[in-house]
């Protein structure tokens, strides 16, 4: 029904028509988020957090052994969150020229007190 035809008499059939949608919006959102918050603390074993990072399992022992990457030992096993793991990717990342020139300015500015 669009809004045009939309009538005193046709009204109850709207709202109807509008809480199913929103019925169904809901319940999409509600599933969607229950996904992204088990899949971003997902616990990963060694092997599949290499798949994950794209690195071999060697690699891995030697940032477990560096204390470089974020891990738990539980016994004589190591598990990875995949949230961490993203987290810790992340936290790499490099700024860019604009970045680093932005934080430059605000640092002349602090202390030549404002002045350029």
């Amino acid at each position: 029904m669009h809004i045009s035809e939309l009538t005193f008499e046709r009204l109850p059939q709207a709202v109807s028509q509008l809480y199913e949608k929103l019925d169904t919006i809901e319940r999409l959102i509600i599933e969607k988020s229950g996904s992204i918050s088990t899949e971003s603390d997902q616990l990963l074993t060694i092997q599949e957090a290499g798949e994950f990072l794209n690195l071999s399992v060697p690699t891995i022992y030697g940032y477990v052994h560096k204390a470089e990457i974020p891990v738990s030992k539980k016994g004589k096993r190591l598990y990875f969150s995949k949230k961490e793991l993203t987290d810790w990717i992340k936290s790499g990342r490099r700024k860019t020229i604009g970045e680093v020139a932005l934080e430059a300015e605000l640092f002349i500015r602090q202390n030549k007190g404002g002045r350029l």
